[in-house]
């Protein structure tokens, strides 16, 4: 059934069909297309089964359109929602564990003071919930059920994270590091990297690393399909679509490239030593990512591929090949980089590189630069700034910046500033700060919870469901 549906799809007629009714067949037909029983579960949390039926339910009610959804299947777009879903099920049940309640006041005060319910005089218009209601395509049921959803999450949330508070003189002092100003002595290590390798080192790289550095070459043939070659019209129609399945038929029976090729009289294509390159054509290259199946027809936009793989060598690399020299030049570089770099790092941590090594090392190439705060990205990338925050006076380290150069800095001086108890910054970032640290506190129960709850996913239903919606 979903073989000839999709084959329809592809007509010219369907395109005027597939919009009516694409919805009621995707969504509310999809029941008929699963048994009774555990095949009809896509999860299974603990003892609570996931049903089909209530996926269904979630992605209507999520008012995702049906084309977005089939145009992101391939970027896992079902497995995220179902994700959602079963967080959303985790949370219902730790709500359940904790009696968490939500009285029916407070909901109707929540809706009656909800401002888009409000006229000018804050009184509650229920014409104004109505036409909300109206232009959103909710029931008043449905909207006050994810109303009282959310609210017994928060409550949820606010009794898990509840009672945590540091110390304010802490929050002030940590904002006071956080904002002082560091003077800084650099040095960019790019010019100390060997970027320029003979031959021989480059041999001896590849005689070193051969079994990992050897590349798959494949030798094959194919032939691309279209009903133009196939029936002589620009049509995909139900005739191109038998041939296409008596193709499929004749790979499975074994009937060799040759045979099927020339009994249909189309074009073929021989490639040898083929292997994976940016710059390769596009068709070659599927039929390389393709090749662990010997002999096959594979979809290609509106194409279908025929291919015969005939030869599958995994090959030492060859100087001789400039794009392949270039390609190992680049890892003896980055081999060389990390080396360096490494022997460096272990000359701080043994405290044996000290500040005439770094003055004999730089030279006149060493630069200043000041950090105003733990936020300053204007140089390295925003991790090394917090590393260096984190660092006494005359610390040497490695940072980089968002380009991944790397650069040997000092940490020369701190200067810290006055805190103004007063000062709006200061209040936003204790603000801040409480927030952080009920964030910490929830992701340390989101560990418990998959510590808590064994979920099992229906591997085959998941797939069931996502070919329907192709």
């Amino acid at each position: 059934m979903l073989s000839s549906f999709r084959k329809f799809a592809k007509t010219k007629i369907a395109g005027v069909f597939v919009g009516i009714i694409i919805l009621p067949f995707v969504f509310w037909g999809m029941g008929s297309m699963f048994s009774s029983g555990n095949v009809n579960n896509l999860a299974k949390i603990n003892d609570t089964n996931l049903t089909t039926q209530e996926f269904i339910d979630y992605v209507n009610q999520s008012n995702i359109p049906e084309q977005t959804l089939r145009e992101n299947l391939e970027k896992n777009i079902i497995e995220e929602l179902l994700s959602t879903l079963i967080s959303t099920t985790l949370l219902k049940l730790e709500i359940q564990n904790f009696d968490i309640i939500v009285s029916e006041d407070t909901l109707f005060k929540k809706i009656k003071t909800n401002k888009n319910f409000l006229d000018e005089n804050n009184n509650f218009q229920r014409i104004k919930y109505e036409k909300f209601l109206l232009e959103n395509n909710q029931s008043a049921v449905g909207f006050e059920q994810r109303l009282k959803d959310r609210e017994l999450q928060k409550n949820l949330f606010d009794y898990i994270g509840a009672g945590i508070v540091l110390p304010k003189f802490l929050i002030e002092k940590t904002y006071q590091e956080e904002n002082s100003k560091i003077n800084l002595e650099f040095l960019n290590l790019n010019s100390f990297y060997k970027k320029k390798f003979t031959d021989e080192e480059l041999q001896r790289f590849i005689n070193e690393n051969k079994d990992q550095l050897k590349i798959e070459y494949i030798d094959f043939d194919y032939a691309i399909i279209n009903p133009k070659n196939l029936i002589g019209i620009n049509e995909f129609n139900q005739a191109f679509f038998d041939k296409i399945d008596q193709i499929e038929i004749d790979i499975s029976n074994n009937i060799d490239f040759k045979t099927i090729t020339g009994e249909l009289n189309i074009e073929t294509f021989n490639v040898s030593n083929f292997k994976f390159s940016s710059d390769k054509n596009e068709i070659e290259k599927k039929i390389f990512e393709s090749r662990n199946t010997e002999f096959d027809l594979i979809e290609n936009g509106d194409d279908y591929i025929i291919y015969k793989i005939k030869n599958l060598e995994k090959k030492t690399p060859d100087l001789n090949d400039d794009q392949l020299k270039k390609e190992i030049t680049k890892l003896i570089a980055q081999k060389n980089k990390f080396e360096y770099n490494k022997e460096l790092i272990d000359k701080i941590q043994k405290k044996e590189f000290e500040e005439n090594d770094f003055l004999k090392l730089g030279g006149d190439k060493i630069e200043t630069l000041t950090l105003n705060s733990i936020r300053d990205n204007k140089k390295f990338e925003i991790n090394s700034v917090e590393l260096l925050y984190s660092l006494p006076i005359n610390t040497f380290t490695l940072v980089s910046d968002e380009n991944e150069n790397i650069y040997l800095a000092k940490i020369k001086d701190i200067k810290k500033i006055n805190i103004n108890l007063k000062d709006e910054d200061l209040k936003q970032y204790i603000s801040k700060q409480s927030s952080k640290n009920k964030n910490t506190i929830l992701k340390s129960y989101d560990l418990l919870l998959n510590d808590k709850y064994n979920v099992v996913l229906n591997q085959k239903t998941i797939e069931r469901v996502k070919n329907f919606f192709q």
